[in-house]
């Protein structure tokens, strides 16, 4: 067995990346999503890439990962199952209370989301742990039972369990557990908050444990089903499904923790970005990757991606530990519209894999792709390396339709589209870099996605970016990713004490619990001795504040020679954050981390020698690009980037064409092919350096 596969399912479509391991070459493949049935398309293109590379069999693939967004879909559009909540008396109506904040500030009328669990199907049971961990009420079994007999009378399959301090005194809520699956039978899917985010702050950890119970079901269906899929088509490795810490892990692990996924497929995308940034000698990126119905963004440092320890999705707070993405309604298949004030924007709304964008012959809609075809950026004929024709009639009929309504030209409705699109995007990046304390001109742009090459050099030139990397296979890189990723899991606990010297014999009673979590993991994966990892981090705060920072440990385990070099590492971060430290006053320890990594083997970018023909030869034509660079309309080279060599240098304008994007090169860029084949592009001087990076809002002081 000697390939490796990765399949990442997207809004549009479905990208396979097949590695082989024998001669270190990688194919890509491309299929329109099946959204009725994401699997549909996932055997589809797994049988279609093993055809093209020459006739391969399922049997010789010796790895199997994916990338999905069944999870957050279902979220998102209110497709989960009914869920019912069991939680401290007195709590019952948390869900809806949640924190005192409107969504936004100065819209009086804005309504929270809907809560996950309607209120007749949200129990109080009779229980009380104080703040220390002291049992101060035992449970009383009595109402766990007719809360029990309520969910069986209501119907519902799937319960979220989130006592008031469970992260101190777990026991609640397991025997919970057992007498639900005694009165409800084994097949109740049951959530419990000490194992899902075991941390304090109960809003946060009842919110996050409905989701997973929301959507769970849902996500444990849709992998059994794929996993029965890929047996029938005699696949026989073990699948695994990414995470959003950019870890992957079994199916069948997975099923329990679907909360774990939100991010599933970008998180890939940023580890295989980092690790080939890296390789190139760009440690410090910026991620992009704009793909159908979104784009998403990302910070990574040093070649580490930045993670964080929860986000809100659709106006719900989830906590745990993701990579540091945030994303924006942009995407190829995002729909150009015009407003009350007869101003022109372009999404959130995508037109998706059906009825996709106007070229694509069945929509009508004017899209961000429509405007890219309208401009001849986009190949007018074919996209896909002709797998798909393209009717560049269909539109510039839908993009005329904007034009005549806003008194413009075809081509400058076009051109607005993608300004528009373009500052959105941008206005995405500084929430990732400005906003967290990082100059974006200090960083190589990334893109990649099916739209990501096509719209990076104006996106450079919005954020004063000079430098852009453009990777070997851009419109599939999540699917890449996938194989150039390990196993992870994430561990945490709150116990909130001082950092000093008289209390680190109980942290280091709390990393000992976790370090055994991990190991215990660590078996239950069966990772081999030499290919486990064990990173902690610990998250502190100055007394009396509201929030805390993470550190990461520099050797493990806390002791008291390390207690300087973690205080300063703090002092160091607070001040980059907040433009302030306070040296001297007390810090307090909140949560403890841990995470395991497992090392599986990976893909490894292949080192090419330039074979020496001129860059000529990679010409395969000319087209009339129409975009205001190039004074409204000018003929420039064509170029298809598999003919393209190390070594090889294109100055703009030009256009990059592949099977999977469209690179565009715009007027006074210049771009270098590296030895692993990735386009390195110079932004003009004089474009790089105008731009400034702005930010609606800063972070300005720690909340004390």
């Amino acid at each position: 067995m000697t390939l490796r596969i990765g399949v990442d399912t997207g809004g549009t479509f479905t990208d396979i990346c097949a590695y082989d391991e024998t001669t270190g070459d990688v194919h890509v493949r491309k299929v329109s999503s099946t959204p009725d049935d994401p699997g549909r398309a996932i055997v589809t293109g797994v049988l279609e890439i093993l055809e093209q590379i020459g006739g391969r069999t399922p049997e010789e693939v010796s790895y199997f990962a994916h990338g999905t967004t069944v999870g957050t879909n279902a979220l998102l559009t209110y497709r989960g199952v009914p869920t019912a909540v069991i939680t401290t008396r007195g709590f019952r109506d948390l869900l809806e209370l949640g924190r005192g904040r409107r969504p936004r500030l100065y819209d009086l009328q804005a309504d929270k989301p809907e809560a996950l669990a309607r209120r007749s199907a949200r129990f109080e049971v009779t229980e009380r742990v104080r703040h220390d961990g002291r049992v101060e009420t035992p449970l009383d079994s009595v109402d766990v039972r007719r809360a029990a007999a309520a969910i069986r009378d209501l119907g519902i399959r799937s319960v979220a369990v989130c006592l008031l301090y469970s992260f101190l005194r777990p026991e609640h809520e397991r025997r919970i557990r057992e007498i639900l699956h005694a009165e409800l039978g084994p097949d109740v899917f049951v959530t419990l908050s000490c194992e899902v985010l075991p941390e304090f702050r109960e809003f946060e950890r009842l919110s996050t444990t409905v989701v997973n119970a929301y959507v769970g079901p849902v996500v444990a269906d849709y992998l059994a089903a794929l996993r029965r899929r890929l047996g029938e088509i005699r696949l026989g490795v073990t699948p695994h499904v990414t995470q959003s810490n950019g870890g992957i892990i079994p199916f069948e692990a997975a099923e329990k923790f679907p909360v774990r996924m939100v991010l599933s497929g970008p998180s890939t995308g940023v580890v295989g970005a980092a690790g080939i940034a890296t390789a190139a000698g760009h440690p410090d990126i910026i991620t992009f990757d704009m793909g159908g119905t979104s784009s998403d963004v990302s910070l990574v440092r040093d070649g580490q991606p930045k993670v964080t320890n929860g986000m809100e999705l659709d106006g719900r707070p989830i906590r745990s530990p993701m990579l540091d993405i945030h994303t924006v309604g942009a995407g190829g298949g995002s729909i150009a519209w015009i407003d009350a004030g007869n101003h022109l924007k372009v999404g959130p709304a995508s037109a998706g894999s059906d009825p996709g964008p106007a070229c694509y012959g069945k929509g009508a809609e004017a899209t961000v792709t429509d405007a890219n075809v309208v401009l001849r950026t986009l190949n007018p004929d074919y996209l896909l390396d002709g797998q798909m024709a393209i009717d560049s009639t269909a539109a510039e009929k839908a993009v005329a339709n904007l034009a005549g309504r806003l008194g413009l030209t075809v081509e400058a409705a076009a051109q607005g589209i993608i300004r528009v699109v373009v500052a959105n995007m941008a206005r995405a990046i500084r929430v990732i870099s400005v906003q967290r304390g990082y100059d974006p001109r200090d960083y190589t742009l990334v893109p990649f996605g099916g739209a990501g090459p096509l719209h990076a050099s104006w996106l450079a030139r919005e954020l004063g970016i000079s430098t852009i990397l453009v990777p070997p296979t851009p419109g599939a890189q999540s699917a890449l990713g996938l194989l150039m990723t390990d196993i992870r899991a994430d561990f945490s606990r709150t116990s909130i004490r001082p950092l000093d010297a008289a209390h680190l014999a109980g942290i280091r009673e709390l990393q000992a619990g976790l370090t055994a979590q991990v190991d215990d993991w660590f078996v239950a994966e069966q990772v081999p001795d030499d290919a486990r990892r064990l990173e902690y981090a610990i998250e502190l705060r100055y007394v009396g504040q509201n929030y805390e920072l993470p550190v990461p440990l520099p050797s493990g385990q806390l002791t008291e020679d390390l207690l300087p070099e973690v205080l300063e590492r703090f002092a160091i971060e607070h001040e980059r954050l907040y433009g302030y430290s306070s040296p001297g006053d007390p810090v307090e320890a909140v949560t403890y981390r841990a995470q395991g990594i497992g090392q599986v083997p990976t893909a490894k970018l292949a080192t090419r020698i330039a074979a020496g023909a001129p860059v000529e030869d990679a010409r395969i034509g000319h087209r009339d690009l129409r975009v205001a660079e190039v004074g409204g309309r000018a003929t420039v080279p064509v170029y298809h980037r598999s003919r393209l060599e190390p070594g090889h240098r294109i100055t703009g304008p030009a256009l990059i064409e592949q099977m999977d994007t469209t690179t565009v090169v715009l007027p006074g860029d210049e771009v270098a092919v590296d030895e692993h084949l990735n386009l390195i592009v110079r932004v003009a001087p004089e474009q790089a350096s105008s731009a400034v990076p702005t930010s609606t809002s800063s972070a300005t002081g720690a909340q004390r």
